[in-house]
């Protein structure tokens, strides 16, 4: 278990082969599940330490030495699940809005404590959700992974930022922000201080984008009303994914903000960005060879098309629930 140098892409790899060991458990015997044994009976929501980490607070020595052209690190970070709820079936959606409020300030002090630990440069809050992105738990959960180096999709996005930022004088995706708020074909939720959109750019078929209006950096910047504002954002566009077919909808969803290496970051705005594997409902979008080997997506549906579907299901879902009794809080 250690972090391996790749010097062509200039990044880190985690090496964890004891992953390679977790397990795909049958239904009814889910270890978040109160009556389990493994976490507390009377949780709301919970951080449980991963039980197959790819990063360690205190981790062995590396199995192999390194040099000056493949270098070996010590694998420390750390690994968490975030549990949404003590009820095995419930999806994110489903939940109540002041419910996920709570999962947001959860997220945000999460961030907080993880980014203050000695060696943590970057906090990566994500949710892996359905079969199809490699899940094997389907209780209500997602993770957080601490890094003690800045992931390289993040370094190449805070460069773009920072270009923008000194070419432009203005922030790159308040700038995106007002182009789709201008054209509004690609949005699909807007309220409470948060814009969701299907980008022009999307690499999926389904991609999208939730980005506060205002400009911040991380979870720790937002104000009271953002942390509900985000929450019914989350509640509305994943309802709507799952409205979409009819069923929940796989996905990849992260949380994009600032490095926690101690440097200033004006030019980064905090946003979150979802990856969903499907391009239709029984039709996968696999990474290829040009997705995977030369980083070139190939997106085969057009994102306006996409965007007027989802933003239809967006307000079916919201329909639906201001149905049930108690209604929806929220816009």
């Amino acid at each position: 278990m250690e972090l391996r140098w790749h010097p062509l892409l200039r990044t880190w790899t985690m090496v964890a082969a004891q992953r390679q060991e977790r397990p795909l458990l049958p239904e009814g015997a889910c270890p978040f599940c109160p009556s389990s044994g493994k976490v507390p009976e009377g949780y709301d929501i919970l951080a449980y330490d991963n039980d197959f980490p790819a990063l360690l607070p205190d981790p062995p020595e590396p199995s192999l030495r390194g040099d000056d052209l493949l270098p070996v690190r010590p694998s420390i970070g750390k690994c968490e699940i975030t549990l949404y709820s003590p009820c095995h079936d419930v999806t994110l959606p489903e939940l109540p809005l002041e419910h996920l409020v709570r999962l947001v300030e959860h997220w945000r002090a999460r961030y907080q404590e993880l980014g203050n630990l000695p060696g943590i440069e970057y906090v990566l809050i994500f949710e892996n959700r359905g079969e199809a992105v490699g899940v094997t738990i389907h209780h209500p959960h997602g993770q957080i992974y601490a890094y003690p180096f800045v992931p390289q999709r993040l370094q190449v996005e805070l460069a773009s930022c920072e270009g923008h930022w000194r070419e432009k004088g203005s922030c790159l995706l308040c700038d995106l922000l007002r182009r789709e708020r201008g054209e509004g074909s690609r949005i699909i939720h807007a309220a409470e201080g948060f814009t969701a959109f299907l980008p022009s750019f999307a690499q999926y078929g389904y991609d999208v984008f939730i980005v506060p209006d205002r400009h911040f950096g991380s979870l720790a910047e937002m104000g009271e009303e953002e942390a509900r504002g985000l929450a019914l954002a989350l509640k509305r566009v994943v309802g709507g994914y799952d409205a979409l077919f009819g069923f929940p909808f796989p996905f990849m969803m992260c949380m994009h903000q600032t490095p926690t290496d101690g440097r200033d970051y004006p030019y980064y705005h905090f946003h979150v960005e979802f990856y969903p594997p499907l391009r239709d409902r029984d039709k996968l979008k696999f990474s290829a060879s040009s997705e995977t080997g030369a980083w070139a997506h190939i997106n085969t549906t057009v994102p306006e098309e996409k965007a007027a579907e989802l933003r239809r299901a967006v307000e079916k879902a919201r329909a639906a629930t201001e149905r049930r009794p108690g209604g929806e809080e929220g816009a």
